[in-house]
């Protein structure tokens, strides 16, 4: 019996198929450059501290802060401070390059309202409350920052713990807030604070250069520390810090003479400014303190 073999006939591409099919690569390629430039710009950008200068003034920064209804509940917003609409209108005619606010505040009453025209918000994305006096805290993420950013937000704070137990969760959690910040042109504040079973002093000046240095290598913009005590080892935490700004956290409310140093120590030591709150409006006078401050970091 005669084989019959069946073969599939060869068909060689047509020059029009080549041609379709080079194009298309050649769209890819360009594609894959065009993302390629984008990234490195972005990166760039971020390396020379671009998503800074909404808040900076003379390279100097001045926030207020106002995330301590949380942090420290009611107790600490005295007076006329537990109304958002008066810190909010104090940022204003203060002056100040920056306010922190959480989420829901941030809702309420910046987003929409003339504030957000004239003074740039942190959105500060995690937090822990005061009621359970935990030794070993951890602050919860509550924000997304793409929500950060969809309510105005022009930079994003996080707090980070070294010396926890959850110090590790937190350290992969503001990796990748710090990457999606950047990828939508958001700065990044990390508040690098030594809390938990291994920490005795929470102003020890060696463990705040290290906190210092963590903040740089994990990539954040800015890093708000605690004041380690004098101003040599401050200078020493700022120049661990390298490229990363440097803010002194102005903790709790202290005699005005003594904070009003303080401050000149931070700004001799090399510090870009302050993050204040109840210093400013657990004040007799919050406009008056606000003045004073803005002398020693905009005018030294």
């Amino acid at each position: 019996m005669a084989e019959i073999l069946l073969k599939k006939p060869s068909r060689r591409p047509s020059a029009s198929a080549n041609s379709s099919l080079g194009n298309l690569v050649t769209y890819f390629w360009n594609l894959i450059s065009a993302i390629g430039f984008l990234q490195t710009s972005l990166i760039k950008r971020n390396m020379d501290n671009n998503l800074l200068q909404p808040f900076l003034k003379n390279n100097k920064a001045l926030f207020l802060a106002y995330d301590h209804g949380i942090e420290l509940g009611h107790e600490a917003l005295t007076g006329q401070s537990i109304d958002p609409e008066y810190i909010l209108d104090l940022a204003v005619k203060g002056g100040y390059t920056g306010i922190i606010l959480q989420k829901g505040i941030a809702e309420k009453y910046y987003y929409g309202a003339g504030y957000q025209r004239k003074t740039p918000l942190i959105l500060k994305i995690n937090g822990k409350t005061n009621v359970s006096q935990n030794k070993d805290p951890y602050p919860s993420l509550n924000c997304s920052v793409e929500y950060a950013k969809r309510l105005g937000a022009q930079a994003v704070g996080y707090t980070i713990y070294l010396g926890g137990s959850y110090e590790p969760m937190m350290i992969s959690e503001f990796g990748q807030i710090q990457e999606k910040a950047h990828q939508l042109n958001m700065a990044v504040i990390a508040w690098v604070y030594l809390r938990g079973p291994s920490i005795e002093e929470e102003n020890n000046p060696q463990l705040t250069m290290y906190a210092s240095r963590v903040g740089l290598e994990l990539g954040a913009d800015m890093i708000k520390i605690k004041y380690p005590g004098s101003e040599e080892s401050l200078r020493k935490a700022v120049q661990a810090a390298g490229k990363t700004k440097v803010l002194l956290a102005g903790g709790p409310k202290s005699d005005e003479e003594k904070f009003l140093e303080t401050m000149e120590t931070v700004m001799r030591a090399g510090a870009s400014g302050v993050a204040v709150g109840r210093n400013v409006f657990q004040n007799q006078d919050p406009f008056l303190m606000t003045e004073k401050i803005k002398k020693i970091i905009f005018s030294g």
